[in-house]
């Protein structure tokens, strides 16, 4: 969203939401704005999506208002945000015009906005991520559209993992490409069966681009025909493009955005594990800090 565009939505809050008092804007998902509200009967406060229906194709922000209410209830765990409710409105014998999500509010910057200055910094950022991934790995649902601005990180350096509405069961074949291009793997845009590998592959492109400050080509932005392919020893790697990034850290990315699925690493786990590694190597004295490449972060 531009600041013009941010300021105007600001500007023209709505003072409730069913039932909910709107206290501050916090942003534009796809199709959706988000608010934070408090309840005034218990004064907790919340996140709300708020998704209003005006032409037909706006069904589909329902739809994953719906899968991110599901998923987001079933999971329960600290790094992924937690949906408390949902709430439509059905004209008899139609379809939802308007709905609100229910979340919680985590005080954080995505990552998109707010990138992180060193190496030391994405470390810990790559492994909460994996670990939030994991779990819904564990409950049998993938994420699907992992991006640096579903990344929210706290002032404390705390993760969450926002944004679950093109989540899906493992092993689901989806009707029609679902992704975000720069961070999209090839068998989403081949609309192939999806996989932990799959969200190891989004994971491993946010990351390249957090540590090289470039956007990783994908079967997507190259082109979309049947006949389109990727070369993977042809892309550079981040240690590549920024000298401050450990080869084994550089390395763990690449291998992470294989074009095949079955050559990735095997579970968010293993990613763990690695990452573990590289931490501690990393907190071992040196004569100067690591520095990732340095960016000009957008302070929201």
């Amino acid at each position: 969203m531009t600041n013009s565009s941010a300021e105007q939505a600001a500007g023209n809050l709505p003072r409730s939401l069913y039932g909910f008092e709107v206290i501050d804007f916090l942003g534009e998902g796809a199709g959706s704005m988000i608010y934070a509200a408090t309840d005034p009967i218990t004064a907790q406060l919340y996140a709300l999506k708020h998704v209003v229906v005006k032409k037909e194709k706006d069904q589909r922000f329902i739809e994953q208002l719906v899968t991110e209410y599901e998923v987001g209830s079933k999971i329960i765990h600290p790094l992924l945000r937690r949906s408390v409710d949902l709430k439509m409105t059905k004209p008899l014998l139609r379809k939802v015009t308007e709905a609100v999500l229910v979340m919680e509010l985590f005080e954080g910057v995505s990552c998109e906005l707010r990138p992180p200055a060193t190496v030391a910094a994405i470390v810990p950022i790559f492994r909460q991520t994996a670990e939030a991934l994991g779990a819904m790995h564990a409950q049998g649902f993938i994420h699907c559209d992992l991006k640096p601005n579903n990344i929210l990180v706290a002032s404390d350096g705390r993760v969450k993992v926002i944004d679950l509405g093109q989540a899906c069961a493992i092993g689901s074949v989806k009707k029609r490409i679902q992704g975000t291009p720069d961070f999209i793997a090839p068998e989403q845009v081949r609309c192939e069966p999806l996989s932990v590998h799959t969200d190891v592959y989004n994971l491993g492109a946010t990351f390249y681009w957090m540590l090289s400050g470039r956007k990783l080509p994908t079967l997507f932005t190259l082109k979309k025909s049947k006949n389109s392919f990727l070369v993977a020893n042809s892309i550079p790697a981040p240690h590549e493009l920024n000298k401050h990034v450990p080869e084994n850290l550089s390395h763990l990315v690449m291998e992470c955005v294989r074009i095949s699925a079955a050559k990735r690493p095997d579970s968010m786990s293993e990613l763990c594990n690695r990452l573990d590694i590289i931490a501690h190597t990393l907190s071992l004295p040196t004569d100067a800090q690591p520095r990732a490449r340095t960016r000009s972060p957008n302070v929201q």
